[in-house]
């Protein structure tokens, strides 16, 4: 029975890893910084493990004996500037790659589509690939630039032979245990309405946790994926008119649909990014993609090679994976 550590495993895909892992038979470890307060955790009957990856004793502690650390541990929207990001995200994952290397592991290191950059994405009639060549990213993106940095320790040190490593790089990732993207989306939607820019036809770019917790055991024990990068970012198509609909069911709403001229929700975005610089005295974090791209364009990503290498064949579906979203937020809000 191959054991393993779970950074992060009170976090939405920590928490799909670790149950995952469970159902698969594996001996299941998670880090957590306090463990009278990881109730959800606890719950799954997994072995709770004290630590932070910030202090690197503890983290090299919890992953002796491990045959896979699965490093899911990262901030996403902190309070403050780089630093914020930093720390966590760039010197957790060193801390993570050193409890590795000492135990002789393997490190599936969960990075981001970030990495890409915020516009470069988007290339006229081509999907984004892991070949695609990473942009330069501005001063301001500081979430892209702990992931591109973090990702970079990881296949650094797998390159120079120190720890096996792969990571995969999702896009916006929903499912139950979101604190991100259902929240914001939900208090927003239960107002009874839903803005559509173009129609509504686009497809998403959105991936079910559960999904991604399918790619990285795949990638643990692919021996060929070892210091290869896997976008799991498009498991199934689905359109924003098609998610409103879903998220309404999930929240027992009929969702009224209003229709959003694209020239005027860039006009509005716009004016709210220049609003927030006046009234803070802050830029926004480069960690939230343009959200009119967001809802106005097709997903531009493509994850062939997870699928071709990984055999990766997303288990979750948007018409069930939507809904219990939703419906879990409103339990649990």
């Amino acid at each position: 029975m191959p054991t393993a550590l779970v950074t992060g495993a009170t976090g939405q895909v920590g928490m799909h890893v670790l149950q995952r892992l469970q159902r698969d038979g594996w001996d299941v470890r998670a880090l957590v910084r306090d463990p009278a307060a990881a109730e959800a955790v606890r719950a799954t009957g997994v072995a709770l493990t004290t630590g932070n990856v910030l202090d690197a004793d503890s983290v090299a502690r919890a992953a002796r004996g491990c045959d896979v650390v699965f490093h899911t541990a990262a901030a996403v929207t902190p309070r403050g500037g780089w630093e914020a990001f930093q720390r966590p995200n760039v010197e957790g994952t060193r801390n993570a790659i050193a409890a590795v290397a000492a135990s002789g592991s393997r490190l599936v290191h969960v990075s981001s589509v970030a990495v890409y950059g915020g516009t470069a994405r988007y290339r006229e009639g081509m999907k984004t690939s892991e070949d695609a060549v990473l942009a330069p990213l501005s001063d301001n993106s500081w979430y892209a630039r702990s992931k591109r940095d973090s990702e970079a320790l990881v296949l650094d040190a797998h390159r120079e032979g120190r720890i096996w490593a792969t990571a995969v790089r999702p896009d916006v990732i929903y499912g139950r245990y979101d604190r991100q993207f259902v929240p914001r989306l939900a208090r927003l939607l239960q107002h009874g309405f839903a803005p559509i820019i173009g129609g509504g036809q686009s497809t998403m770019a959105i991936v079910h946790a559960e999904n991604v917790a399918d790619g990285m055991v795949r990638a643990a024990s692919t021996d060929a994926a070892g210091g290869r990068a896997y976008n799991l970012a498009n498991d199934h198509d689905v359109t924003v008119s098609d998610f409103f609909r879903l998220a309404g069911e999930g929240l027992g709403l009929r969702l009224r649909c209003v229709q959003v001229p694209y020239v005027m929700a860039r006009g509005a975005e716009r004016a709210v990014f220049r609003m927030t610089r006046l009234l803070t005295g802050k830029r926004i974090s480069g960690v939230s993609f343009s959200a009119v791209d967001f809802l106005a364009r097709d997903n531009p990503f493509t994850s062939e090679r997870a699928r071709r290498e990984l055999g990766w064949n997303p288990p979750v579906r948007p018409d069930v994976g939507i809904p219990d979203a939703f419906r879990w937020w409103a339990a649990h809000a």
